[in-house]
């Protein structure tokens, strides 16, 4: 969970240009379950499957990064991955 991936990914939570930066599939947790905009969506509930997963070895960092880039568009938010 706190390996940091191959890439951060930023993303605008607040207002569109104010990145913060999610490195870790721990953050990317952590944002997805405090901060995010929404609280429905199909790739939201897979990001949060495949984040449990990474902690419980059954995935690879890199797996909850792509799934969170995809939570993060489902949501309309301004990324940079």
């Amino acid at each position: 969970m706190h390996t940091k991936w191959s890439k951060p990914v930023l993303v605008a939570l607040e207002e569109p240009g104010n990145y913060i930066s999610i490195e870790t599939t721990q953050a990317a947790s952590w944002a997805m379950i405090e901060d995010w905009p929404v609280e429905d969506g199909d790739a939201l509930d897979q990001a949060l499957l495949v984040c449990a997963a990474v902690g419980s070895g059954k995935k690879k960092p890199e797996d909850a990064r792509r799934a969170f880039v995809a939570a993060a568009l489902e949501a309309g938010l301004d990324i940079k991955a």
